[in-house]
């Protein structure tokens, strides 16, 4: 069976210290630096900034939050951030440059629980490559739990995939509706085809009986 890369592991390893920042107290990773390493490894992943009834930040009786989501290899996961200062104080009445602020640095945290600069927030010295030491076996440690994790979710993408594409090869009456479902549906079909070949293999003996109906 061949072991899958673990893209966690690979983006933890990166080497984020130069391009950190200090802003009062506390150590931030540059954002654009981070969108930078991001895309270079992992070019198809994608942002968005979440929206509150239309806007791009939540008020509660607490203060403002930013939100926003990641995706990685169909994987996302959002970072849920307050909107502060540089002391990490809440603002009570931001403006939409202390907003904007906050949202970068909601997309730097969410890009780190991907792995880039994950060590900086945890506060741990630059990881080793090299050295089998305990700050490397904790970020494995972390990797492997992330990727079970990772498993869940795209399992269960899988199944509602199946689901709906099954219903849709079930419901068709003609061999170019058939087409046309295939067409709809090949960006799921090729995840099938990859992550769930049994689902896969599945769908394409519904899609040949149906086949076989139509012609007659």
């Amino acid at each position: 069976m061949i072991e899958k890369e673990n893209y966690f592991e690979k983006l933890s390893k990166i080497n984020v210290n130069e391009y950190a920042e200090k802003k009062g107290r506390f150590t931030y990773l540059s954002w654009a630096w981070a969108v930078d390493v991001l895309r270079k490894n992992e070019p198809t992943a994608t942002w968005e900034i979440v929206r509150f009834n239309g806007l791009p930040f939540l008020q509660t009786e607490c203060g403002f939050f930013v939100e926003v989501a990641v995706t990685v290899r169909g994987v996302t996961l959002s970072q849920l951030h307050p909107v502060i200062d540089n002391y990490n104080k809440p603002i009570a009445k931001p403006t939409s440059f202390q907003i904007n602020t906050s949202i970068q640095r909601a997309l730097v945290k969410a890009i780190a629980l991907h792995g880039i600069g994950l060590y900086i927030y945890a506060g741990e010295d630059l990881p080793d490559d090299g050295e089998d030491n305990e700050q490397v076996s904790n970020i494995k440690k972390l990797a492997n739990a992330i990727d079970g994790d990772i498993d869940e979710v795209r399992k269960k993408k899988n199944e509602d995939s199946f689901e709906i594409i099954k219903a849709e090869l079930l419901s068709c009456d003609s061999i170019e509706s058939l087409d046309l479902v295939k067409s709809e549906n090949l960006k799921e079909l090729n995840a099938l085809n990859k992550y769930a070949p049994e689902l896969f293999a599945e769908l394409l003996s519904i899609k040949e009986r149906q086949l076989e109906k139509i012609s007659k």
